[in-house]
C-alpha cells in the first residue's frame, strides 16, 4: 500500500508542479527569447532532476518505510542515497528540473519559477520539515544535521 501511496503523491505533486504546469507554461506563455541551442540542455537537466526524485521516492518507500507525504511520512530516518550529500534532495531536484524549463521556453512565468519553487520548499523545510523531524528522530536527526548540507550538496 506504502507504494501505491508514493506513487500516487508523485505524480500529484511534483508530476504537477515540475511537469504538466511548467509544460501548459511553455505551451501558451510568450517566450522573452529565442532558447536556441540552450534548449537541448533542457532534457539532461529534466533527466537528472527526475532520476534524482524517482531514487529519494525509493529511498522514502523502501528504507524510510513511508511515503513523502507529510500526511504518511517515513517511519525511519532517510539517510542514504542523495540524502549522504544534501538534506533536501527532492526539492533540489525540483530546482534542476524547473531550470531545465527556462531553457526550454524561456517565459517569465518559467524563469520565476524555480525561485518561488526555492523560496516556498525552504520555508517548508525550515518551518514544519525541520523542526518535525527533530521531535521523532531526536539526536540520530540531529547528528545528520551537523553532517549534511541543508542545500548545497557536500560530496566527501
Amino acid at each position: 500500500m506504502t507504494v501505491i501511496k508514493s506513487l500516487f503523491f508523485l505524480i500529484l505533486v511534483p508530476g504537477l508542479l515540475l511537469a504538466y504546469f511548467p509544460y501548459s507554461i511553455a505551451a501558451t506563455d510568450t517566450e522573452l527569447f529565442e532558447p536556441s541551442i540552450l534548449s537541448n540542455l533542457a532534457f539532461p537537466l529534466w533527466l537528472m532532476g527526475a532520476a534524482m526524485m524517482l531514487w529519494c521516492f525509493w529511498n522514502f518507500t523502501f528504507n524510510g518505510k513511508g511515503t513523502p507525504a507529510p500526511i504518511d511520512p517515513p517511519k525511519e530516518l532517510v539517510v542514504t542515497g542523495f540524502y549522504r550529500y544534501v538534506r533536501n534532495p527532492m526539492y533540489v531536484a525540483g530546482i534542476i528540473a524547473l531550470t531545465g524549463w527556462i531553457l526550454w521556453s524561456p517565459s517569465l512565468a518559467l524563469i520565476v519559477a524555480p525561485f518561488l519553487f526555492f523560496i516556498a520548499a525552504h520555508l517548508f523545510v525550515v518551518s514544519y520539515e525541520e523542526p518535525t523531524l527533530k521531535k521523532k528522530f531526536g539526536a540520530a536527526y540531529e547528528d545528520y544535521l551537523n553532517r549534511v548540507p541543508r542545500w548545497i550538496p557536500h560530496f566527501d
